[in-house]
């Protein structure tokens, strides 16, 4: 069972209580005013009615709350490693082409996505990437601890040609995400949303296709990586951006030192000790070369996006697919660094594995 909510949907739901006659509300007044102000991109699809989107409290980011020893035992890490999968859980319902995910407990997965029913096309001219710009919509989804499908919110309007929504970061308030036409050299635009509404508020825009936007809490920093994340934009909210549909320009452009994996999914692990206090994300991904594809993950320095400590992964869904190819999160369980991946579109599973 799923229910249509919107904004507005909840406002008529709220004025019904009142009588027409009650002076505590206008409600012709405040209908108009929230429905010119809520844009049709705040459509959401509710799985489980009833159930909060969110937990309440929203709890602290796992990634850097944890970011030290997380990053000590990943550096643990070697070729020779052997990893146990501790869990695979099978997400419901229609996942269209997962990009991010971020987990907030132990019981609500969010996942971004884009739906693309009119298919980009490809040219010899653009090997790595799409000409033509294709159609579609960007999702938000979340998922119970079991797989069950809690929401899923459309965060793009029809029509709009930024709706390649990417890799996200989750800093303890807001869900940071990019909306990118689906191809390289484009445009894309920094949004951010509470996960207990969905709601991407526009950041600003920028003048090249993003995938990837990973948020520094020390320094107030975002990063956000380009196609195949070939190089980093730096953007910070307490300088005045551009207003939109202007574009902003970044602080800095940092080119990535290393081809050996195409970051997709970051998250921020904190100004970690080990590495003199610089700024740490983990980053997940593949590459393809030589008619193969590998994957790897990947401690990387913000500041210069090079790679800290990398470890290849060869791990496959059930479909073949290799593990680290889509989302990805960390956490520390029980002590235990645990990877958490969604590699398969469409119809995903969860796989989640611990180094032995």
């Amino acid at each position: 069972m799923h229910v249509f909510v919107s904004v507005v949907d909840r406002i008529r739901e709220v004025l019904a209580i009142f009588p027409a006659s009650s002076k505590m509300v206008n409600a012709s007044a405040l209908l108009a005013l929230c429905a010119s102000a809520a844009p049709a991109a705040g459509n959401i699809m509710l799985y489980q009615p009833g159930v909060s989107i969110a937990p309440s409290p929203l709890p602290p980011p796992g990634p850097s709350s944890h970011g030290e020893e997380i990053i000590r035992q990943f550096v643990g890490l070697s070729l020779a490693t052997e990893w146990s999968l501790v869990d695979k859980v099978q997400f419901q319902g229609e996942t269209f082409e997962p990009e991010g995910m971020v987990r907030l407990g132990n019981d609500r997965y969010f996942v971004s996505a884009y739906e693309r029913p009119i298919p980009a096309l490809r040219y010899n001219t653009a090997p790595d990437g799409a000409d033509a710009q294709g159609a579609g919509f960007a999702h938000m989804m979340v998922f119970d601890g079991k797989g069950g499908q809690v929401a899923d919110a459309t965060i793009t309007e029809e029509g709009s040609s930024e709706y390649h929504n990417g890799g996200i970061d989750y800093d303890g308030t807001y869900i940071w995400a990019t909306l990118g036409q689906n191809r390289p050299d484009s445009t894309a635009t920094l949004v951010r949303m509470r996960p207990d509404t969905l709601r991407p508020e526009p950041i600003l825009r920028i003048q090249d296709h993003m995938g990837a936007a990973i948020h520094d809490l020390s320094s107030g920093n975002i990063l956000t990586l380009n196609w195949g994340a070939r190089s980093a934009s730096v953007w910070n909210l307490r300088y005045k951006a551009e207003v939109p549909p202007a574009f902003t320009a970044p602080r800095a452009v940092i080119k990535n030192p290393s081809h050996y994996t195409d970051y997709q999914d970051c998250k921020f692990l904190g100004h970690s000790q080990h590495y003199a206090f610089r700024p740490v994300m983990l980053c997940s991904g593949i590459t393809r070369l030589y008619g193969t594809v590998i994957g790897g993950v990947a401690l990387v320095d913000m500041e210069s996006m090079a790679p800290l400590y990398e470890v290849p992964l060869t791990m496959v869904s059930d479909t073949g697919m290799l593990v680290t190819k889509n989302p990805m999160d960390v956490a520390l369980v029980d002590g235990k660094m645990r990877l958490f991946f969604l590699p398969d579109e469409r119809n995903s599973t969860l796989y989640v594995y611990e180094p032995i």
